[in-house]
């Protein structure tokens, strides 16, 4: 077979060659045929020797037919003239080699490629690359940079606007009507004894309608305009209940419900759960910025919420023409430090700012009195509910039903619902507190539940304000707040005494629970310290509401601190221990004179002249 280049040409391309030359061992697939010497030179060229596969007799190859071509181009040298006729040796020899069997061969290609940096490019004056576009490798590049980092630039600020635009959409959705983690929950403990109602007792599936649940009704469904909420009762009184009934009658549209907690860490996360706001967490802006959005701590984290929020409250109100509903629940769990307090005074200035636009409604719900003096420094658009424990036929009622679910014959068949009278025994223990009320009619006896419940309660007091009648100086500010309580506990008892003997003495039979309670002040002057009242707010011993007025956190409390106070010589252990913190703060403030080297007949004389001032002014 002819060879592609004559000898003499191809001298004279190595020749030409100034740079020298690179050799690869390569085994690409180029038009069926397998390169296997690739010769790389710096000037542009491309040498390759490759292995050709067997074609049939008379047959070319595209790359044959290309290089025949190019060669015609370019013209023939006399040599290759002479090798090409066809009474030459070499045509003949060619001839021969046609009419055998085809065989692998090898043959020589030089392609014109052209490399980065490499000169020899577009017209003869160096490219400077693949893709020339100034002649200037220099300029290449750079305009190569701008082009790359523009493309970059424009796609963050596209991702940016789309990410901000991608988190109001989500957490709009927090606010759709449907699926609410929290009322999920609290849906799930109604549905464990609705089954077991009769047909004809639908009406008692639900729970107690009380006689705020109409205005918390209208405030969760966003009827309430221009106020915010703050819910204050004692612990298990039922503000959550009537707030998660309040829901599931709208299927919680335009409801968000959250969870305060000591760690606002821990509250951040909450509140972008119930806001469905991940706070740039799952972001990928990190390459187009320079701070961590959390460096600033979670007051700032959920600051920032509060900004989206505000947008979306914005957005809705413009298409339901209702403001939205945010619930903080229990926030009396904030530390009572200046760390919770800013907090709370963070979350206020929101609400008056949003309850004077009408976007958003802010409910709080607390359990302690704190948060109420905290905030009622800054209100100017705060609405106060007191929701207290149930009256007595309210109480009855509820007892009923709830013992009446319990005692189904599908549960227990053989036993007996108690009579109205036993029912009457047990809620005096209790009193008209919901959560006490669930517990007792749930147990075999209730009764003797009741019984215990007073005796732990009473086990629990102790425990918190006993008293040590010759205790040591260590825990004299610990029996001090004892008995300063105990002194407020015994008015409560002696209040409800006297009622009883009322009532006794009329002859009338009590119409309700009757918890004792006295005005804040008087609460001062009888503890002759103002601090402790909030330590036992804070203890769920007493209950402040908001008119100020103190009573026993419940009447479970009031019967276990009854039991104490009627002991004997109660009285006596009261003083004794009173006495004790007198005396021992007396030898606080008593100073020791001690003289050395006194020897046995010594005299010390002690002059005290109150006149002395005069002599010296005189």
């Amino acid at each position: 077979m002819r060879p592609l280049f004559s000898t003499s040409t191809l001298k004279t391309l190595q020749k030409a060659r100034v740079a020298p030359t690179i050799h690869l061992w390569t085994g690409f697939r180029c038009d069926r045929r397998v390169f296997s010497h690739v010769t790389l030179s710096e000037r542009g060229g491309l040498t390759s020797k490759y292995i050709s596969r067997p074609t049939p007799t008379g047959a070319t190859s595209p790359w044959s037919r290309f290089l025949s071509t190019q060669g015609g181009a370019k013209g023939k040298s006399p040599q290759e003239k002479k090798d090409g006729e066809p009474n030459s040796p070499q045509s003949g020899q060619m001839r021969a080699e046609e009419g055998k069997e085809p065989g692998p061969h090898f043959e020589n290609l030089t392609l014109p490629v052209v490399f980065p940096g490499s000169p020899g490019g577009s017209g003869g004056s160096g490219g400077g690359g693949l893709f020339s576009i100034t002649r200037s490798p220099l300029f290449d590049a750079a305009l190569t940079t701008f082009i790359g980092l523009g493309m970059v630039f424009l796609g963050g600020i596209g991702y940016v606007a789309w990410y901000k635009w991608n988190v109001l959409v989500q957490m709009e959705k927090a606010f759709d009507a449907g699926y609410d983690p929290a009322l999920e929950l609290a849906s799930k403990a109604k549905e464990r004894y609705a089954h077991y109602e009769s047909e004809n007792q639908e009406h008692e599936i639900e729970h107690l309608r009380r006689k705020e649940q109409d205005l918390v009704d209208r405030i969760i469904s966003g009827k309430e305009k221009g106020h915010y909420w703050l819910f204050l009762g004692s612990k298990g009184a039922g503000k959550t209940t009537m707030i998660y009934d309040a829901m599931a009658s709208v299927a919680a549209e335009g409801i968000a419900v959250c969870d305060a907690h000591p760690d606002l860490e821990v509250f951040r996360l909450r509140l972008g759960k119930a806001l469905n706001y991940e706070f740039n967490e799952d972001s990928q802006t990190g390459l187009f910025q320079r701070r961590d959005p959390r460096e600033g701590g979670p007051g700032l984290d959920i600051e920032r919420a509060m900004n989206k929020l505000e947008k979306v409250a914005l957005r809705r109100s413009q298409k339901t023409n209702r403001p939205l509903v945010l619930v903080l629940n229990n926030v009396h769990f904030f530390q009572h430090t200046d760390e919770g307090r800013n907090m709370l005074l963070q979350l206020q200035q929101r609400a008056e700012s949003w309850a004077e636009s009408g976007i958003l409604t802010m409910v709080f719900s607390t359990d302690d009195f704190w948060p109420f003096l905290v905030m009622r420094k800054s209100a100017s658009r705060m609405q106060t509910l007191s929701i207290y424990d149930l009256e007595k036929r309210e109480a009855l009622h509820a007892a009923l039903r709830l013992r009446r679910s319990y005692m189904h014959p599908q549960q227990h068949p053989h036993e007996p619902i108690e009579d109205k009278k036993t029912i009457e025994d047990v809620l005096s223990f209790v009193g008209g507190r919901l959560s006490f009320i669930s517990k007792v009619t749930k147990t075999k006896d209730m009764v003797e539940f009741a019984e215990d419940m007073v005796k732990r309660e009473k086990g629990w007091l102790l425990s918190q304000i006993g008293l040590i009648e010759d205790h040591d100086d260590d825990v004299m500010d610990e029996q001090k707040w004892s008995s300063c309580s105990w002194l407020l506990l015994q008015e409560f008892v002696k209040l409800h005494e006297e009622n009883e003997q009322e009532i006794k003495e009329s002859g009338k039979e009590s119409d309700g629970f009757f918890l004792p309670a006295v005005t804040y002040d008087r609460a001062r002057q009888l503890m002759t310290r103002t601090d402790f009242i909030d330590d036992l707010d804070r203890s769920n011993i007493i209950s402040i509401d908001v008119n100020f007025m103190v009573r026993p956190d419940s009447m479970v409390i009031l019967q276990a601190a009854k039991e104490v106070v009627n002991q004997p010589h109660f009285e006596e252990s009261l003083q004794s221990v009173r006495d004790r913190v007198d005396e021992i703060e007396s030898l606080h403030r008593t100073r020791e004179l001690t003289f050395k080297d006194v020897n046995s007949g010594d005299r010390i004389r002690l002059v005290v002249d109150k006149g002395g001032a005069q002599l010296v002014d005189g």
